[in-house]
């Protein structure tokens, strides 16, 4: 036997050990097949489509469509504000056993995206809510959506990117939706205010845009956006206190980030006459790195603190002009929508 031949032999897989191979293939396989079919299966009785409507002076207008799911069993469910658009419409929603009602919009949040309505039924099965706090990418989702009605919309895929940003506009006032989840998971026509569900079957997000090809924007589920959903719950709207500014991150000089221990604040890019920042005496290049009391490192530390509770409250303000820390009172007015 020739050495090339011997060398050949030991190089080739035995038929045992293709085999082996193989089947660790279709075990891995199968245990991802197994994670995608287990949260579908568990989840998609929870997600129906919704079909929404509008009155005009013809009567009632079809007025657009998407997805949404339960998260309370007496008939509450979530989707996007862009797929409901007004507080005024209402519609029906269609879940995959086949059964229809309909539901009415309780709230809608668009600066977040987010919508509350309520079905009328006493009897559907809720999702769990999770947490995208603790999510990682290249982790493993799954988008869950239903266009149609009597058939859900599975996809799967990983978190692609954390910490994207997402604008948001109602009327005059603008927002920017921090921690959206990008995703691979391909979102389908009408999966707008579906769930995306990690593998345990948490929602941890609201799949809201579609970022390009093979990319999907999901609204995450967190300590901010439940508290959106509480308020949309009880009040139909959320409340949010308003400066007056327009501003970005930017990295403090050395000497500013050692003497208040971070390395960025919110440079004001833009004060708005007669806003309570304006009538404080704040300015464009201002570098605020603190508001009452808590630290400021970017914008959305500037939007979370901007909670209901500080509406018609004075606030201190401590800001760095001309590299001197200055103190700015001020009094937040509530942000109309």
């Amino acid at each position: 036997m020739s050495p090339i031949r011997l060398v050949d032999d030991v190089l080739r897989p035995s038929p045992a050990d293709s085999a082996a191979a193989e089947q660790r293939d279709g075990e891995a396989l199968d245990a991802y097949s197994r994670v995608v079919t287990g949260v579908a299966r568990r989840l998609a009785p929870s997600v129906a489509s919704v079909r929404v409507s509008r009155r005009g002076r013809g009567g009632r207008t079809e007025a657009g469509s998407g997805s949404a799911f339960v998260i309370t069993p007496d008939g509450y469910m979530l989707t996007s504000a862009h797929v409901v658009e007004s507080r005024r419409a209402e519609g029906r929603a269609s879940f995959p056993d086949g059964s229809e009602m309909a539901f009415s919009v309780v709230g809608i949040d668009p600066l977040s995206d987010l919508a509350v309505l309520r079905a009328e039924s006493e009897s559907l099965p809720p999702v769990t809510l999770g947490d995208a706090e603790d999510l990682q990418v290249g982790q493993l989702v799954v988008a869950i959506g239903n266009p149609h009605g009597f058939a859900g919309s599975v996809t799967a895929g990983v978190v692609s990117a954390l910490g994207r940003s997402l604008p948001t506009r109602s009327r005059s006032a603008s927002r920017i939706v921090d921690n959206v989840i990008q995703t691979d998971a391909a979102l389908n026509p009408g999966n707008s205010g579906g769930a995306l569900v990690d593998g345990g079957g948490g929602v941890i997000g609201v799949n809201t845009a579609v970022a390009g090809v093979g990319l999907g924007l999901a609204v995450p589920i967190n300590p901010t956006t439940r508290r959106i959903i509480g308020g949309l719950m009880r009040e139909g709207r959320v409340r949010r206190a308003y400066l007056g500014i327009a501003g970005g991150a930017r990295p403090l000089p050395p000497r500013i980030a050692r003497e208040v221990g971070r390395r960025s604040g919110v440079e004001v890019v833009e004060v708005v006459e007669g806003s309570p920042a304006d009538r404080a005496g704040l300015r464009p290049e201002d570098l605020i790195v603190e508001v009452d009391g808590s630290p400021v490192v970017g914008v959305d530390d500037l939007q979370r603190l901007m909670v209901a509770e500080l509406i018609g409250s004075a606030v201190d303000v401590v800001a760095f002009r001309d590299g001197r820390s200055r103190g700015f009172a001020l009094t937040p007015v509530e942000l109309e929508t």
